[in-house]
């Protein structure tokens, strides 16, 4: 069947000597992989940077549901990324982020929301010209509640602790021992309550934020059992400390 969608690109890998292959985040058919031929060579370069995490492409393809491969007809730019890609820090939370997508999207049809989400997301990491060292944790925030495990946003000022099993802020350590303690705590009471402007304000170091983004993938892990290591995460950590 031929088809036409917006997507929006997680990764790429090589394949062969000329090709790669493309995991993409579709708004009509959820996350696929694509076989692209011919773009690893002298003339298929510049085709190749079409595929850079979290550029955002208007695709006509062959899509077939018992493939696990799908096939292009057509691609071109609806919105590429450039700020992203011409700052370091940026360019690390791209790959961060098209890792974990990558990870916890699924093939599930359309996802009309948490497309918009990510396209948003990405358009607002682009063009954001200052402040923006938080973004990667608040971005995963807010997709917690599109993978079904929002968390609680905190009520009472004694309820210290976030239990990471069931979501929400608590008094006492809870028996299950899988919590933050109450600095971590405290912060993800920050950005839970927070907004993509005002996750700029919430003063962060560099040490302080790697910790609290390696306790945010300990709660995905915990909600999303397949959740495996993301390699990136090592970069990210270089970029802050």
């Amino acid at each position: 069947m031929l088809d036409k969608t917006s997507g929006i690109v997680l990764n790429q890998i090589k394949y062969t000597d000329s090709g790669l292959v493309a995991q993409v985040f579709t708004k009509r058919f959820g996350r696929q992989s694509f076989m692209i031929r011919g773009v690893r060579n002298r003339k298929g370069g510049r085709q190749a940077s079409l595929f850079r995490p979290l550029t955002i492409l208007d695709m006509v393809i062959y899509f077939r549901d018992s493939r696990s491969m799908q096939s292009l007809k057509e691609v071109s730019v609806e919105f590429a990324p450039s700020g992203i890609y011409g700052n370091v820090l940026k360019s690390s939370m791209a790959i961060f982020i098209g890792e974990v997508l990558t990870s916890v999207l699924k093939e599930e049809g359309e996802q009309e929301q948490l497309f918009n989400y990510i396209r948003d997301a990405v358009i607002y990491l682009d063009t954001r010209q200052e402040s923006f060292s938080n973004f990667h944790i608040a971005f995963l925030t807010g997709l917690c509640s599109f993978l079904g495990f929002e968390p609680g946003r905190r009520t009472d000022s004694n309820r210290k602790i976030f239990d990471l099993v069931n979501g929400a802020f608590v008094e006492i350590p809870p028996a299950h021992g899988l919590y933050s303690d109450t600095e971590i705590s405290s912060v993800f009471a920050d950005f839970f309550d927070s907004s993509w402007d005002s996750m700029n304000q919430i003063p962060l170091s560099g040490e302080m934020r790697n910790n609290v983004l390696s306790e945010m993938l300990k709660y995905y892990s915990v909600h999303l059992p397949s959740f495996g290591k993301i390699r990136s995460i090592e970069v990210l950590r270089e970029v802050f400390r």
